[in-house]
């Protein structure tokens, strides 16, 4: 299979159905139908069977899915047995809850460590990971850490970017409101909360669903 063949709207979707999947075989599920899956992640049939018809033949007309070997097929396919090393940048409010959370059902995604200009953050840990002084932020990575959290102040983020790029990194996972330049071969992804907030209250103003379907 090429992974570059892949339309990139079908592998954002694939981390959505590896986490139901993984739910169902918790559950002792032995298969899932098309239909089961798009009313739990939220995407239509004929779009799922799509997604998943780039990957060959996954399931049987009449059957579904068989859930062990989708999970086994997915986890493969994205990676799950390799772990991914992660520095979270700024321990503030969002920060910190990040350090609490980390992507514990996730096995593969791990925060191993987090940078801050504070003193009296720097040396605690939260979460079992532990919190560096920002100045120490190339010699803790070591060249072995290649995706980067920043939730930082907004006037920060164009240093920080310019000190993750020359070190090395390969993605971004960018909270704050700015929007960061990288060279091409560096991937950024940008989340700005206030603003998928605005587009949400926008939506439901102008856009109500019909609860009567």
């Amino acid at each position: 299979m090429d992974k570059n063949k892949i339309p990139q709207a079908t592998a954002k979707r694939l981390p959505l159905y590896y986490r139901f999947l993984n739910n169902l075989n918790q559950q002792g599920k032995s298969r899932v139908s098309s239909k089961e899956l798009s009313e739990a992640v939220k995407v239509d049939s004929a779009t799922i069977r799509r997604d998943f018809s780039y990957f060959g033949a996954l399931g049987k007309k009449g059957y579904g899915y068989n859930v062990e070997y989708l999970l086994g097929f997915f986890r493969k396919t994205l990676d799950q047995d390799e772990v991914t090393d992660v520095a979270l940048i700024g321990v503030g409010n969002l920060g910190t809850a990040f350090l609490h959370y980390n992507f514990m059902k996730n096995n593969n995604i791990k925060i191993r460590m987090a940078f801050d200009a504070d003193t009296e953050k720097v040396g605690t840990e939260i979460g079992g990971v532990p919190i560096y002084h920002i100045e120490e932020l190339e010699e803790k990575m070591m060249n072995e850490v290649k995706v980067a959290i920043l939730t930082i102040p907004a006037s920060e983020t164009d240093g920080i970017t310019a000190r993750l790029v020359e070190y090395g990194i390969a993605g971004i996972l960018n909270f704050t409101p700015a929007r960061i330049t990288v060279p091409d071969h560096v991937r950024v992804h940008h989340i700005d909360l206030a603003v998928e907030l605005q587009s949400l209250v926008y939506f439901l103003k102008h856009y109500p669903l019909d609860t009567a379907e």
